[in-house]
């Protein structure tokens, strides 16, 4: 079943990759265990609240990304309004190493967790683990971290080319109003214990960096491409895991 989870989330992650799409790596992941349980035992073994919780947050957490990036670049609009940009500019290219810090944090207490918690699952279904302990092994999470961090030096440079040109320019100042809104809005999820998107909620943060200047600032047809990419991706990503996990039950079991 893990296998079959992972094999979706992975072939979703790529595709999107190769298009430049920021989707939900968190997401493709929830949605091939979702599919991969499915096909194993049905709908009935899904735990609803859990489900409910998760899309809910696939409108919650842009939104909330959005309204706190556009009300910080508001801010510091006020507050810089009669210094020289330029001035402005060699601040802000300083202070957004704290802000991308930040926003990095709140990355790994939210999305490594998820990774670890499918490690921990699948530690436990094989007995190498209890359901009962109350934390999972120390080399997971450490090697959760140092996948994580890999990952975000080495690849997805389409995505990174996307986010940072593709939808609206931003300058420095910008920058540190998107990912401080977006840090924000990870450490009230990760608080409330509520899996959700990174990419998500940095994408809202950005639009709404970028739509307090104007409208036209924004790339709307870009946004819109990104959206549907997230609607898709849970049922696409739990139709593949289906695929997976049958293939792999005719094969192995």
């Amino acid at each position: 079943m893990v296998f079959g989870a992972l094999v979706g989330a992975i072939t979703w992650n790529v595709i999107t990759w190769y298009y430049g799409i920021p989707s939900s790596s968190s997401h493709a992941l929830i949605g091939g265990i979702v599919g991969a349980v499915i096909a194993k035992s049905g709908a009935g073994s899904l735990v609803s609240t859990g489900i409910i919780k998760t899309v809910s947050f696939i409108f919650v957490s842009p939104i909330l990304g959005f309204l706190l990036g556009s009300l910080m670049m508001v801010l510091v609009a006020n507050i810089f309004r009669r210094t020289r940009p330029s001035k402005v500019d060699k601040w802000f290219r300083r202070l957004q190493l704290l802000s991308a810090g930040a926003y990095s944090l709140g990355h790994g207490g939210n999305d490594a967790q998820k990774t670890i918690g499918i490690i921990w699952m699948m530690l436990i279904a094989t007995g190498y683990a209890s359901a009962a302990d109350k934390a999972p092994p120390t080399w997971t999470v450490i090697a959760c971290y140092m996948a994580i961090g890999l990952g975000t030096m080495f690849g997805g440079w389409r995505i990174v080319k996307t986010m940072g040109q593709k939808i609206t320019k931003l300058k420095p100042v910008g920058g540190f109003c998107a990912e401080t809104g977006g840090a924000m809005t990870l450490f009230l999820a990760t608080a409330l214990g509520i899996p959700v998107s990174t990419t998500h909620t940095i994408t809202g943060a950005i639009v709404g960096v970028g739509s307090t200047q104007r409208a036209s600032a924004v790339r709307w047809g870009v946004a819109g491409n990104i959206v549907w990419a997230w609607v898709l991706t849970i049922p696409a990503s739990a139709f593949v895991a289906a695929i997976a996990y049958w293939v792999s039950f005719q094969v192995f079991v």
